[in-house]
């Protein structure tokens, strides 16, 4: 599926240029600097889905880690095939063109989280034991992501985000096999993980754009009791401060100059019974997902920076609403903490990047979690190698209500046109999904514009019920044939649409609505009655006064329960 010039449009629309660091970057007091000692925030994205797949990112959920994936990809086309489309995934996920933009929209860094197999075989399939085999192939795809980097002027921070063996319970983070030892059951699967390092560290020792060596993403593991729990309730995790400590005495073997980063037990968060500093270059690492934006959810980690004399790093969040983004990267950054969210792209609308998962995935997707039948071979072949393609930079869906959250909003607050429209002697529609960008009551108001589940305790509640087009609480359906529309419009809630018109001037407006319980609904400050029906209808609102050289026009929802919303007409009177 191809996007062309209206992806293009919209990339230039909402790009931004960030300032650039130089050169190295070092630890030094509580704060990351470069050559100059400049402060450097880090502003960064993870590359989540390209050497690493997690179920959810392609609607498999319910099969979760990546080998689980492939196998049941193997039972549907083969194994020759599952790997060539592998290869294809390899090639297209994440190419120069998403680095290039990264650094148009304002990132200053990436994180690229690495699955050990695509660097060495697991310890179980080395032909001698206790030896590693080297796979050219996976250290030339981080050379390439490196040059393109480095070219943008973006840092790469290298993640170890599936460790040899599998790092915690959370199992399709890590690809990890439960069957089989874990990272920490497993002497072998720690020599090696030390071995990965150190041939990474001698490999990108002279590089300044390498950012830092995050050594093992989020161990979430109960010591207690093995198999179960992850971390949280650990009061020392000696295992997982003692292998950083001999991956960092590895690495400082080869190489003297890039900054190591750490992470705690129970997702990267558990600092308790953290050993004193065990290097001077060492980051501190923590992880924030669904929790409040407020200065008691990061008061810990602060404390940590100031009594143990090291930077902290927000080195991964997302998987949120614009509103949660923007007020996340408002906090940490108000204490000179830097971050990179989850991911870049995936299946999904609330990320920058958006891959279309096409009809032939959805009926993998269908009969790999047991909801429909299984589909033909050639079939099947054919959908995975089109979203292959679909997963590359040119033809995945930008979101520019992210980006615009990312960047602008944690700075300014006002609102900002979605798309731009110029009222004059023809008619205009505009629609109702394309509301103007900016924070919830000041863009758009809705009853939930965000999910705090780990501090409620609730379930996870989606802000967008339709899970589609953008990423605030104004809730976005489609019709059959993928038009999108404002769904479950209920009372209290509206939109705002900026508006640029040359002179004050009169129009005719009419609001096409449905609503199968029937309300009222506001335009301007017009009230208009919505009859009860399951069928479109254009709704005369009548003579709208509009005028100044830029104006808004509110849509709002006055009586309604279950208002539905395709868009605005105006013709000048």
């Amino acid at each position: 599926m191809k996007f062309g010039s209206v992806f293009l449009a919209l990339v230039a629309l909402f790009s931004s240029t960030a300032a650039q660091a130089e050169g190295w970057l070092r630890v030094e007091g509580t704060q990351i600097v470069d050559d100059s000692g400049q402060p450097v925030i880090l502003r960064g994205m993870g590359l989540g889905g390209w050497m690493l797949q997690e179920g959810y990112m392609l609607k498999l959920g319910e099969v979760g880690q990546q080998h689980k994936i492939r196998a049941k990809l193997v039972e549907l086309v083969g194994e020759e095939r599952t790997a060539e489309f592998y290869r294809a995934w390899l090639d297209n996920h994440t190419t120069e063109a998403d680095i290039a933009q990264m650094a148009k929209w304002g990132f200053n860094s990436v994180r690229l989280p690495i699955h050990f197999d695509q660097l060495t075989l697991p310890a179980d399939r080395e032909p001698k034991a206790g030896t590693d085999t080297w796979h050219a192939e996976g250290f030339e795809r981080i050379d390439k992501l490196l040059a393109w980097s480095k070219k943008q002027g973006l840092y790469l921070i290298l993640d170890l985000h599936a460790a040899p063996g599998g790092q915690g319970n959370d199992l399709a983070i890590s690809d990890r096999d439960p069957a089989k030892p874990s990272l920490w059951e497993s002497e072998e699967n720690q020599r090696k993980t030390v071995a990965l390092w150190t041939r990474l560290a001698a490999r990108y020792k002279d590089e300044p754009w390498i950012g830092g060596y995050d050594l093992i993403n989020e161990p979430n593991w109960s010591f207690a009791t093995p198999g179960k729990g992850n971390g949280c309730d650990e009061t020392e995790s000696k295992a997982v401060w003692e292998l950083q400590r001999r991956i960092t005495a590895a690495i400082r073997g080869v190489d003297a100059r890039h900054m190591i980063i750490v992470e705690g037990n129970c997702w990267g968060n558990n600092y308790k019974g953290l050993p004193p500093a065990w290097d001077a270059n060492m980051v501190l690492s923590f992880h924030k997902y669904w929790n409040r934006n407020d200065a008691a959810s990061i008061a810990d980690i602060v404390k940590l920076r100031t009594s143990y004399g090291r930077p902290v790093w927000l080195g991964e969040s997302g998987e949120n609403s614009n509103v949660w983004f923007r007020d996340a990267i408002a906090l940490v950054e108000g204490e000179g903490i830097g971050w990179n969210f989850w991911p870049l792209k995936k299946i999904g609308f609330n990320q920058p990047l958006e891959i279309v998962a096409g009809d032939g995935w959805m009926k993998i997707v269908a009969w790999a979690t047991g909801k429909g039948p299984k589909p033909d071979a050639d079939e099947a072949f054919a959908a995975m190698m089109q979203l292959a393609e679909n997963s590359r930079f040119t033809n995945n869906i930008p979101k520019p209500d992210v980006i615009d959250a990312m960047f602008r909003q944690p700075r300014d607050a006002s609102p900002k046109a979605f798309v731009s429209r110029k009222l004059g002697a023809t008619p205009l529609t505009i629609r109702a999904v394309d509301y103007d960008l900016g924070p919830a009551a000041v863009a758009y108001n809705d009853t939930v514009d965000a999910n705090y589940h780990v501090a409620t305790g609730g379930e996870r509640t989606p802000w967008n019920n339709g899970t589609t087009f953008r990423n605030d609480g104004v809730d976005i359906a489609r019709e059959a044939d993928g038009t999108p529309y404002v769904a479950d419009f209920v009372s209290g809630e509206w939109m705002r649409y900026a508006l640029d018109t040359a002179a004050p001037g009169r129009w005719n407006a009419m609001v096409r609505v449905r609503s199968a319980k029937g309300g009222r609904i506001a335009l301007g400050n017009k009230e208009i009655a919505v009859a009860p029906g399951s069928g479109w209808q254009n709704v005369a609102v009548g003579d709208l006064s509009l005028g100044g050289d830029t104006g808004a026009l509110l849509l709002r929802a006055v009586d309604c329960s279950d208002c539905q919303v395709a868009d605005i007409r105006l013709e000048p009177r």
